[in-house]
């Protein structure tokens, strides 16, 4: 019997840009972005199996080597796309679609609805689990609303961040700390 896996599937162009444009009001320096490797962690801890990290990314007409290779490093699979559209999203589709078909579990790393058909598809198989993963707060409320998904936020429950972000978010009373506010 083989081992189920979880699979990442990583939008890092809608990361980046959520982190910049929602988050920070500006350009995410290197130090401020997310430490992808306590995202593998996080998911394989999670639900105790093996996780295969993707990482969608789209490119020009050079590698960002650098990026790619220590992606490769952590353990991510790179995945750079080149084409016209929405290239990472339609490839996140396409995967999430050919994942129906395995006996896997997956968390989608992205605020995007256009996701949303084949998270919904891969959820309601009640035996395999998903989640998505971001900041709640910017997460396409038509994700958040397909029954049997986890939430996972990316600062707050991955800790994939050094320092504390900006964010002004909805806070349960029984997490509320004065203490951050004073």
């Amino acid at each position: 019997m083989t081992e189920r896996t979880t699979y990442l599937l990583v939008d890092g162009e809608n990361i980046d840009a959520t982190l910049g444009v929602s988050v920070l009001g500006r350009r995410p320096q290197p130090e401020e972005r997310p430490r992808w490797n306590k995202l593998l962690h996080h998911a394989e801890m999670t639900w105790h199996q093996p996780v295969t990290g993707l990482f969608f990314l789209a490119v020009e007409d050079s590698l960002p080597s650098s990026f790619v290779q220590a992606l490769i490093a952590m353990g991510y699979k790179p995945i750079p796309l080149r084409g016209e559209g929405k290239i990472v999203d339609i490839a996140i589709q396409r995967t999430a679609e050919a994942l129906e078909s395995r006996a896997a579990d997956v968390m989608l790393v992205s605020h995007d609805k256009d996701f949303v058909p084949q998270m919904e598809d891969l959820a309601a198989d009640l035996d395999r689990r998903t989640a998505i993963v971001g900041f709640r707060e910017f997460m396409a409320s038509d994700l958040q609303d397909i029954p049997g998904i986890e939430f996972h936020d990316l600062e707050y429950d991955v800790a994939a961040f050094t320092s504390r972000l900006p964010r002004v978010r909805i806070i349960d009373i029984d997490e509320f700390d004065p203490l951050e506010f004073i």
